[in-house]
């Protein structure tokens, strides 16, 4: 992974004494509310319902053991012993006290992380496939093209107040974990017809109240021009995107409101200006980036160790159940890469204690090169176990119970933190949540009816990506009383979709058992290896809102 030079250091340890000052200046009434709001969005602290919340980039979710253990001392000596993983692959404090919060990021900063640009209207942490670099189908390995976005947009001075905030993912394989086309910038890593590698670009895609699929701006763009083409569409977007109007400042609404070409017209004539200038990508630097991310000394011999898996899986139901949907193929023979479920029975998902991310940490030094991601789908993957080790790695992983065999599944849902929490929250969603695992707590049911995303969020604004889910659920508010709207179709993979909304809202005693009807409707419509979205697609909405909406006799 990416290294600290002495000028990445002194940069984020200049940042926490700024913000220190800031912040004594403000428990001393030496700036104002409105003033300072500015200043700690900037450092990643939010207010929430009860206390400030603050946010850790972890740039496209890769850590290393250090740095969570450094997160699990912070979760216990400042917050209430645990952390939250997000949507955009960053960690969550959500009870660190204002006054303290300079402490914690000058402990981020010994281990080369920060909070900088995880909130504000300026450029956010990129994010990309976590299984990137292990993949048979990868064309490359995205994880260096995430960093090199990293470092042109960190403190970029001309896209520290964009109208909205702005996100970008990058993927490299057939199959896109990272919701790129819901991003404002998706880019694809692609081969042209004479064999080169370059990019795919979409612009324009996006959630919220106004959800929209990407289109795509460029078909094929040379990897040296990389910066100096999303230079100029977030100089068209600075330029042009609207002001007046949160609601109506992403860059969604202005690539719709010009159109595709239009916009791209605009983006061409801008890059013209600064096409093959000091922004160009050398092959030395392209090189020296890739430097960090060379691939681990993989055991030659790992590939023994597949007979002695073969017989635990043979005499473990347990553990193979386990090994089927939480562990993944690796470009390696003799590897797998594990899925840490962070979705345990009853508890918030994407919540992790201080003592787990010990144990995560742990593991990860002992089998895994010392390596930890985080995930778009709120886990943490490790992704470089030798098949011989998945055994011990499992029983510890069940110990603390982050071995819930639930990966892909319905209970493996993204699930904002909703009005428990969030001041924007319309509807509490981590009740929900429980509600949804009591009644579907059948490992063999949820086993049955195979792959599918449910997404849930407490307010339009969407966090939780509900848009895009096979399932989605928004909840809204009904004079004081939370009511839950479902959709069905949507996705978030390379077959990106939005989900349509069923019928009205129905009431939170109610919404277990009406995911329980559009279950029924799916295992009697399903055809043979039928996944559910691809049923929804087949059969339409009609046999399921007949179903959710038909009379009680």
């Amino acid at each position: 992974m990416y290294q600290y030079n002495e000028q990445d250091q002194n940069l984020v340890n200049q940042r926490v004494e700024q913000y220190r000052d800031q912040t004594r200046r403000f428990l001393a009434g030496e700036i104002p509310d409105d003033e300072f709001r500015g200043l700690r969005l900037m450092n990643g602290l939010y207010v929430q319902r009860h206390a400030p919340m603050l946010r850790v980039a972890v740039p496209y979710g890769l850590m290393n053991s250090v740095q969570v253990r450094k997160l699990a001392h912070i979760a216990r000596t400042y917050d209430k012993n645990y952390a939250h993983f997000t949507t955009r692959t960053n960690l969550q404090f959500n009870w660190p006290k204002l006054e303290e919060v300079p402490d914690i990021l000058a402990e981020l900063a010994e281990v080369q992380m920060h909070a900088i640009q995880t909130s504000g209207n300026c450029l956010r942490n990129t994010t990309t496939d976590h299984f990137a670099g292990i993949l048979k189908d990868e064309i490359e390995d995205s994880r260096p093209w995430c960093e090199i976005i990293r470092q042109w947009t960190t403190l970029h001075p001309e896209f520290a107040y964009l109208p909205r905030k702005f996100k970008i993912a990058v993927t490299g394989s057939s199959e896109d974990r990272a919701a790129s086309q819901v991003h404002d910038i998706g880019l694809h890593l692609v081969k042209n017809d004479a064999g080169e590698v370059g990019f795919e670009v979409l612009v324009g895609g996006g959630l919220g109240r106004t959800p929209m699929i990407g289109k795509v701006i460029c078909e094929f763009l040379p990897k040296h021009d990389l910066l100096t083409y999303l230079e100029a569409i977030l100089r068209v977007y600075n330029l042009n995107g609207r002001r007046d109007n949160k609601y109506k400042a992403r860059i969604k609404i202005l690539v719709d409101a010009l159109g595709i070409d239009k916009f791209r017209e605009l983006v061409d004539a801008e890059w013209a200006e600064i096409r093959g200038g000091e922004m160009h990508l050398t092959d030395a630097e392209i090189e020296r980036i890739k430097g960090f991310f060379e691939p681990h000394p993989y055991e030659a011999d790992a590939v023994k160790g597949v007979a002695a898996l073969e017989a635990k899986l043979a005499e473990d139901s347990d553990f193979a159940a386990w090994y089927e949907r939480n562990t993944r193929e690796h470009k390696i023979d003799g590897y797998r890469a594990v899925v840490v479920s962070l979705k345990p029975y009853l508890k918030a998902p994407g919540d992790i204690t201080d003592v787990q991310l010990d144990v995560v940490a742990d593991l990860a030094d002992k089998y895994n090169f010392g390596e930890i991601r985080s995930t778009h789908d709120q886990n943490l993957v490790l992704a470089h176990v030798q098949a011989g080790d998945l055994f011990a790695l499992w029983q510890v992983l069940a110990e603390h119970n982050l071995a819930r065999p639930n990966i892909g599944t319905l209970t493996d849902m993204i699930v904002c933190p909703g009005f428990d929490f969030c001041s924007l929250a319309n509807a509490h969603t981590l009740n929900v949540a429980d509600q949804i695992n009591q009644k579907f707590d059948d490992l063999d049911y949820l086993h049955d009816i195979g792959d599918i995303k449910l997404n849930m969020s407490g307010c339009i604004n969407a966090c939780a990506h509900h848009h895009v889910a096979h399932i989605g659920i928004l909840g809204v508010d009904r004079k004081g009383e939370d009511y839950y709207q479902i959709t069905l179709g949507g996705s978030s993979r390379e077959d990106a979709s939005l989900g349509k909304v069923i019928g009205k809202a129905v009431p939170q005693v109610e919404v277990a058992d009406t995911l329980e009807k559009v279950l029924q409707v799916y295992i009697e419509q399903r055809e043979e290896e039928e996944r559910f979205i691809d049923t929804v697609r087949r059969i339409g909405l009609t046999p399921f809102k007949e179903r959710v909406y038909a009379p009680v006799n």
